[in-house]
């Protein structure tokens, strides 16, 4: 371990965590309209990008190994340098003939590569903050993380429609633009490599005798929490309409008003999703963390709750009278605004609920879940919507919120109060 002074946390958080969400939204949102650019139908597009959510699901089996194997720092360091080559394979990919199926495996490298490097900043965050400055920070962690979002669905986006107009070429536009990204986490790596800190507790785990019996100790720990249960149900169904919506939201913008869609154009989708709606998605992330820190998980969590979910009635009224787009920037960014306060409580409780010896695994396990239910869903949402139509597809995405709110009065009791 090398002896630096330590580093103040502005230095590094706001770009560690930029560096973490860029990734998650080029792979899980970006791509959706890379591909219905590239024309590949929504049911296509649904299912195969959903299987992009599944190194996010299953992270929980290597979480272990980023806690006993070498330094967070180092995993962090690694994991931006191959995020950079993933991101050249992709715009390689898009100038082949059998682009989608080479883009498609260069997504799914930068997802592994993506979520791995999701373990080590969370639990680098944890181990280079003290408590004090960790509940600091997660307001700031999120923003940028949010801001990296923006970046991605919103200005690459606009840039990639910009160079469509421009040069009416589609593949080499895109491939400009995932240029641009994989650049930026070369450009990442170099200035993490020198400007983390190392701190003293980052290092590998004890393994307890063996890898092996650390790894399983690491799970058997996550599954004797109370009511264990209701949390994975919980996690598991808290975002299962969202996760149906988040699929469709972007073809939708894109589809011909003869389809049923609003027929914006790349750029006017960047702008009105990727950039007003993740500034109001942000806004919503703070006002939520304020207003839990004010009045208490428990207070807080049911008007949330609300404040997430009856905006989905806004994409309903949408898909029936397919309004101009002055109205879908304000009904979007309302629906975004609710999504961010309500997945705030979200956050908040799996945070809390990662307690104990294993909090950066456990904190793995709980993501890798919530991953999951947002990717079975996304297998089945291209073909319901072209099997119904946008209108039933909405109405069925609203009646889909209510399983996650069930399963809010069954959670254990002591974990609403510890963030209460």
């Amino acid at each position: 371990m090398q002896n630096t002074p330590a580093r103040n946390a502005w230095t590094f958080i706001p770009t560690l965590y930029f560096a973490e969400g860029l990734p998650y939204v080029l792979i899980n949102t970006v791509s959706v309209i890379l591909f219905k650019r590239m024309g590949i139908d929504n049911a296509s597009i649904a299912f195969w990008t959903s299987w992009l959510y599944l190194p996010w699901v299953i992270k929980m089996f290597w979480g272990p190994m980023v806690d006993i194997r070498s330094t967070k720092r180092n995993w962090i360091l690694g994991t931006q340098l191959a995020m950079g080559v993933a991101l050249l394979l992709v715009a390689y990919a898009l100038n082949t003939k059998g682009f989608f199926v080479l883009s498609l495996f260069a997504f799914v490298l930068g997802a592994f590569v993506s979520a791995t490097c999701d373990i080590a900043t969370d639990g680098f965050y944890m181990l280079a903050l003290s408590g004090k400055d960790q509940a600091l920070f997660v307001g700031l962690r999120s923003a940028f993380y949010r801001l990296a979002m923006i970046f991605g669905s919103g200005f690459l986006v606009y840039l990639a429609g910009r160079l469509e107009t421009a040069t009416g070429n589609i593949p080499f536009s895109w491939t400009i633009v995932l240029v641009v990204a994989g650049v930026l986490f070369f450009l990442a790596f170099a200035y993490h490599r020198f400007m983390l800190p190392y701190p003293a507790a980052d290092g590998p785990a004890p393994a307890g005798g063996s890898s092996g019996n650390s790894f399983s100790e690491v799970f058997a720990a996550y599954f004797r929490q109370e009511r264990v249960g209701v949390i994975i149900a919980f996690i598991l169904f808290y975002r299962l309409g969202e996760a149906m919506l988040l699929k469709l939201v972007t073809p939708f913008l894109l589809d011909k008003r003869v389809a049923g869609g609003l027929e914006l154009s790349t750029s006017d989708v960047g702008l009105v999703y990727g950039t007003v709606g993740v500034l109001a998605l942000v806004t919503g992330g703070i006002l939520g963390g304020w207003v839990l820190s004010r009045i208490g998980f428990r207070r807080a969590v049911w008007p949330m709750v609300l404040v997430m979910h009856i905006p989905d009635l806004f994409f309903v009224y949408m898909a029936y009278h397919q309004p101009s787009i002055g109205l879908v920037y304000p009904l979007v960014a309302l629906e975004q605004f609710g999504y961010g306060m309500g997945f705030t409580v979200f956050t908040v409780y799996l945070m809390y609920s990662a307690q104990g010896r294993y909090k950066t695994s456990h904190y793995a396990i709980s993501t890798g879940i919530m991953a999951l239910g947002m990717m079975l869903p996304g297998f089945l949402s291209g073909y319901i919507q072209q099997a119904v139509g946008y209108r039933a597809f909405f109405i069925v995405v609203c009646f889909l919120t209510i399983p996650g709110m069930l399963t809010i009065p069954f959670l254990p009791k002591d974990k609403m109060e510890k963030q209460g």
